[in-house]
Formats: structure tokens, C-alpha cells, sequence
């Protein structure tokens, strides 16, 4: 074992193989018995490939570049593609572009297959766009959610249920798509068909709430001729968070709702009535859904045979098949600690997206009828020595008022190096986007990258973190920017007080709302040597007054309180407004596509910093939105990360380019 201080540790864990590990699979479903998913692409520009896997063969793109199956729905998309069998004829796929958002059918086992477009392009603010699909072979159509920009402003749209003709009619003619709705909600989620074809039900939600504060199942009868009778609301409200809704094999409906204070899944019978015969199937304080960030997330699956694949847990979610008859989870073996809600079945088989803290995200598949696991897709392998990867673990902290505060702790970890004694390890406190979301404990190169190094990375689900319970999440209520500025704080400061990491080297970093929680740490407290925020939210007046996207558009009215009636608190929270606060050195990366934390948020910010002599890097990407995809943008964002804690903490790890600090 040798001896060189922390972050001088060599590494073969650099930015380009950390960048070529980004993201995971997603959208996985069947068609048929085949199972389909979509997959990462950073050397490709950030594209999604859709992949199918044959029987007993890998999963395979059936889309050259630059076809790229995803959804801007509400911006983060859901659903991108669905498809159906077609007995003797192969499968029929039906997809999203992201380029120019058109839906395409694609017929992959036919001669000379090429993509076909079936809707039209819109020359109206971001024009037409599509999400949440259901291919109906043996009605000629497509179900999904439109939405319709009716202006340039991000708010100036609508969304409804639609059916578009399969048979190419629409891709020139607005007209012949058909809405199964009107637009007197403002959000709907996909229409789920009832086995009998008889009832369609959805979920749909209005400002201001977001989808974790209240939802409402709607249900309606489907006439002879495809159009829906009134929809009538079955359950739900303005306190009652319902996540996901489906139909089982028997033509029950189930669902998620938090209405007990934890999403538990209910069965109730079908039929335009209210609720109260919904039966509480696993009735636990445990999370069986999470938050709806995407118009279509799958925590739980109906089996053929009754039995219901679900994820569920405290924190992170595992897979399980739940017995409605006796309300027992049996858990599916393997090594997987974190499944994504992304679940689909066929028969007695299940397909998820799972991953642990030494594996990355894999395809997986569960025989129900046996307990057999196995990974049919993105198999994980190990590109370097597993000996370099971290070794978390799960902490809970105390915070103020003695609040729990769940993390995960990566401390330096390197198979031959080790730092001299006495010497204290540098740490960087990580906060999640969202802010209503989570940090899930997976291998992650990004966090192996620092900690292979000897710099550590403590990962923090503060207050308003989903994946434990509703009134945790409820804690950022009109809190955004002190609850979670505390928190994280609150874990550096233990962390430095027990010993972990050297109170004068914690840097923080965080991207979207990590992003306004690292900006907002660094103007209010002393805590931090230094910090990385990544296309954040800076101006709370602004960001509140039109300048994000309409998902978000009324987001701050439960995060900070209603603009109308606080709007001094807006100014007060916002860094934008206290640059002046700011004398740690940073690191701002910046989507120059990003319309969700707009550019001019950035540029506002800086210009107040501007003489004032504080260490700054200020870096966009062209092409990049709200979240960085190509392999390029996270190789230079990484390595500036690492360069800027070499410069504050007097690092000196071997062949980093150096980053160029203005004042």
C-alpha cells in the first residue's frame, strides 16, 4: 500500500470512461413475447437507440443514428414508443422522434423497413408533440397524450387524449387525429383500456399542484364507435397523490395513492362509481410508486394469473410479486438494490430496468413462475478492477429540530493507496434535482471518479426527498432553500465533527434544483470551500414568472408559497439576488438548449458577480438542454469539476487539464 495524499491517488476511472457509463435503460415493454426497451447513446450525440431483444439473443438496435426515441412531453417526456404483434406480419412499432417530434410507425421485420411519419409538424412554439402510447392494431390508431402548443409562450399549449390514424392519413392533415378528450385539465397521463374495451381510465392533474401533491383517476365508458362518454372522476383530490393507474387481467382497477401518508397499491371494481370499495392490497409504511416526473413511470404490473409484479421499500425500491389474496410480497432474488419504475409483463414474465452499488442499471427479467432472475439486456461489466469502486454506506444525520436526514457516504477508496496519518480526506456533498426526487444508491463512475482519487462524495436525501413517506416530502413545503440548505449542511458539519472529511476542503454540487440548493448554500452559509452548479435555478421571481416550462411553470407556489402573496420571500431566498453573499470559488455549467433553467438565469447571476473578485469558471454547451447527454459535455464538465477542487483544496491529482478561473 502506498502512501500519497487524498486526491493525488492514480485512477483508470477517468471522465471519458465515466461518461460512457452515463444513464440507464428505460421504457421497457413487450411486444409479443419479445421485450423492448431504450438505451443511452453519449457517443451519439446523447440519442436513445430503441432496442429489441429476440428470444435467446441480445437486445439490438432496430434504429440506426440519428433516430432517437424520445418524448418532450412536458419536457422530461414518458413513453417515447409502444408497439403491437401482428400475427404472421411481425412486430408494428409505433415511436417519438426527438428531432422533430413527429410519431413514426416502423414496421422492422418487413422489406426495405423504414420509418413512416404519422403525424405533421407544427409551426407553432414547439409544435406538436407526443407521449404515453398504446398501439390499438385492431382499431386502426395509436392512443396517446397530445401536446399542442397554441403560442410562442412555454405556457400556451394544451394537452388531451388522442387516437392517430396508423394509416399515415394524419401526417399531413391535423384533422384526422381524433381527441378522446377536451383540455379542461391542464396534465392528463395516457388512457389505460379495460380488458373488455369497455372503459378507458387516466389520471390528470391542474396547477398548482405537481403530480406528488394531488391527482385524480378519471374514468369513462368507450362507445361503439372508439369516442368517450363524460368521464367521470373515480378517486383521488388535491391531497391524494395517485402515481400510476391500471387494469388487471380481470378488469379490476388498480392504483397507487399516497392517501394513508405512503403510495400503498389499491383494487378496486370497475364501473363509474367513487372509490370506496378500493381495497388496500399490501397496506405497509413503505413506497409503492414515487413521484410522476415523466408522463408514464411503472412501479407496479398486473399478472396474467392475478398476482401483481411491484417495487417497493423505504428509500430504494426492490421487485416483488404481491399475492392480492393474501397481501405477501415475495422479492425476487439477485443482486439488484434499486429498481427503476419502469416494469412490464408478459404471461408470468416480468422486465425491469435494476441496479446495486458494485453493478450499473441492466435489464433484468423475473419468471414469476419460477423466482428465476436473469439480465437479458445492458449487462453490466466491469470496464476497470472493481477493487476501485466505492464502498457506501447508509447513514441517517440529525438536523435541525432533530430531524432525520437520510444519505449515502462514499468515503476515498483506492485498493493501493492510502493517505498519510493524521490527514483528513476532502468531501463533496452531492444534492439531487428535483427537488422532489431522490438520490438511488447505484454503482455510479461519476462518484468512483472522485473517490478512486481520495476525494470523497456523500449523496443527500434532505427534507422533501421522495422514497420515504409523504409527510417527509412535505417538509419542503414553502421550506425550498432552508430545509434543504440545512440539511445538507447539517450532514457536512457531522461528517467533518466525527472525523469523516476535513471541515476546511467540503465542496458542494448539485445540478437542476441541486443546483439552486448548491447556489443557495454557498450565498447562506459558511460551510463550503467551494462549489459545482449545474444548470440551476437562480432567479426564484423569474423562474416563477414565466421563464421555465409550463410542468414547472407554478412548481414554486408549493416549494416557496404563492408568488402573489410572498414575493419578497422570493427575493430573499434567491441567489441572483445576493451575489454579493458569494466569496467561495465555483464552477457554473450551463445547457445552452436548456429551457427548463434557461441560460439568461446564469448570465443574470454572473453579471452581478462581475469585479467582484471571486473565482468563477462559467462554461455552456451547445446542443445540451436540461441535462447533459453527449459524451463530450460530460468529459469537460467532469474534468472541471475535479480541477476546481484541485485548485481550492491544493490537490494535485496526475493528468488533469487545468481549469481557467476569471474573477
Amino acid at each position: 500500500m502506498r502512501t500519497l495524499p487524498y486526491g493525488s491517488w492514480p485512477s483508470p476511472i477517468d471522465a471519458r470512461l465515466a461518461a460512457a457509463h452515463d444513464g440507464r435503460p428505460e421504457y421497457v415493454g413487450f411486444i409479443g413475447g419479445e421485450a423492448w426497451w431504450t438505451e443511452p447513446r453519449p457517443a451519439e450525440a446523447g440519442r436513445r437507440a430503441l432496442v429489441r431483444r429476440r428470444p435467446d439473443t441480445p437486445g439490438s438496435p432496430v434504429l440506426p443514428p440519428p433516430w432517437n426515441a424520445r418524448s418532450r412531453v412536458i419536457e422530461y417526456g414518458g413513453g417515447p414508443w409502444a408497439g403491437a404483434e401482428r400475427p404472421g406480419a411481425g412486430p408494428l412499432v409505433v415511436f417519438c422522434d426527438f428531432a422533430d417530434q413527429r410519431l413514426y410507425v416502423y414496421e422492422p421485420d418487413a422489406q426495405d423497413a423504414r420509418p413512416r411519419p404519422l403525424t405533421p409538424l407544427s409551426p407553432v412554439g414547439g409544435g406538436l408533440r407526443w407521449a404515453d402510447l398504446t398501439v390499438h392494431p385492431d382499431r386502426g390508431e395509436v392512443w396517446c397524450v397530445l401536446e399542442e402548443f397554441t403560442g410562442e409562450d412555454p405556457t400556451d399549449l394544451r394537452r388531451v387524449l388522442a387516437a392517430v390514424p396508423l394509416d399515415g392519413s394524419a401526417a399531413k392533415d391535423r384533422g384526422a387525429v381524433r381527441e378522446l378528450t377536451d383540455d379542461r385539465h391542464r396534465f392528463v397521463t395516457g388512457a389505460r383500456l379495460s380488458p373488455d374495451g369497455r372503459h378507458a381510465a387516466w389520471l390528470v392533474w391542474d396547477h398548482p399542484l405537481m403530480p406528488w401533491d394531488g391527482t385524480r383517476i378519471m374514468l369513462a365508458e368507450v362507445r361503439e364507435d372508439g369516442t368517450f362518454a363524460p368521464p367521470v372522476e373515480f378517486a383521488g383530490g388535491p391531497e391524494e397523490s395517485i402515481a400510476q393507474v391500471e387494469w388487471d387481467h380481470a378488469g379490476h382497477l388498480l392504483f397507487a395513492s399516497d392517501r394513508t401518508g405512503w403510495w400503498n397499491l389499491y383494487r378496486a371494481p370497475a364501473g363509474e362509481r367513487p372509490d370506496a370499495e378500493a381495497t388496500a392490497l399490501c397496506p405497509r409504511d413503505e413506497e409503492f410508486a414515487g413521484p410522476l416526473w415523466r408522463i408514464v413511470l411503472r412501479w407496479f404490473a398486473p399478472l396474467a394469473d392475478g398476482r401483481i409484479a411491484v417495487l417497493h421499500g423505504r428509500g430504494a425500491p426492490v421487485l416483488g410479486i404481491l399475492d392480492p389474496a393474501t397481501g405477501e410480497v415475495t422479492d425476487a432474488a439477485g443482486p439488484w438494490t434499486e429498481w427503476a419504475p419502469t416494469l412490464a409483463a408478459h404471461g408470468t414474465r416480468v422486465v425491469g430496468v435494476a441496479a446495486g452499488p458494485r453493478s450499473g442499471y441492466e435489464v433484468v427479467e423475473l419468471d414469476a413462475a419460477t423466482g428465476e432472475t436473469r439480465v437479458i439486456g445492458s449487462a453490466h461489466h466491469d470496464p476497470v478492477d472493481p477493487a476501485y469502486y466505492p464502498e457506501p454506506r447508509i447513514r441517517t444525520f440529525t438536523g435541525p429540530d432533530g430531524r432525520d436526514i437520510h444519505a449515502h457516504v462514499y468515503p476515498p477508496h483506492h485498493p493501493d493507496r492510502t493517505a498519510p496519518d493524521g490527514e483528513l480526506p476532502p468531501y463533496a456533498v452531492w444534492v439531487h434535482g428535483g427537488p422532489t426526487s431522490r438520490a438511488p444508491l447505484v454503482l455510479d463512475l461519476e462518484i468512483a471518479y472522485f473517490t478512486s482519487r481520495g476525494i470523497g462524495v456523500v449523496e443527500v436525501n434532505h427534507g422533501g426527498s421522495a422514497g420515504h413517506g409523504r409527510a417527509y416530502r412535505n417538509r419542503l413545503r414553502e421550506q425550498w432553500g432552508v430545509v434543504d440548505v440545512e440539511d445538507c449542511a447539517a450532514v457536512a458539519r457531522a461528517l467533518a465533527e466525527e472525523g469523516t472529511a476535513d471541515p476546511a476542503r467540503i465542496a458542494i454540487r448539485g445540478g437542476s434544483a441541486g443546483g439552486w440548493t448548491t447556489a443557495a448554500s454557498l450565498a447562506t452559509t459558511d460551510v463550503y470551500a467551494c462549489g459545482t452548479i449545474i444548470y440551476p435555478i437562480l432567479d426564484l421571481t423569474a423562474w416563477g414568472s414565466g421563464e421555465t416550462h409550463d410542468f414547472e411553470s407554478q412548481y414554486l407556489e408549493s416549494l416557496v408559497g404563492p408568488l402573489a402573496e410572498v414575493p419578497g420571500r422570493y427575493r430573499e431566498r434567491s441567489p441572483s439576488e445576493h451575489a454579493d453573499r458569494i466569496t467561495a470559488p465555483f464552477l457554473l455549467l450551463q445547457g445552452l438548449d436548456d429551457v427548463i433553467c434557461p441560460p439568461a438565469q446564469c448570465e443574470r447571476f454572473l453579471a452581478k458577480l462581475k469585479g467582484r473578485g471571486v473565482p468563477h469558471a462559467y462554461l455552456t454547451f451547445e446542443g445540451e438542454g436540461h441535462g447533459f447527454r453527449r459524451a463530450d459535455t460530460m468529459i469537460r464538465a467532469l474534468e472541471a469539476e475535479l480541477s476546481l477542487y484541485a485548485h481550492v483544496f491544493g490537490l494535485r491529482p496526475p493528468g488533469l487539464p487545468t481549469l481557467e478561473l476569471t474573477t
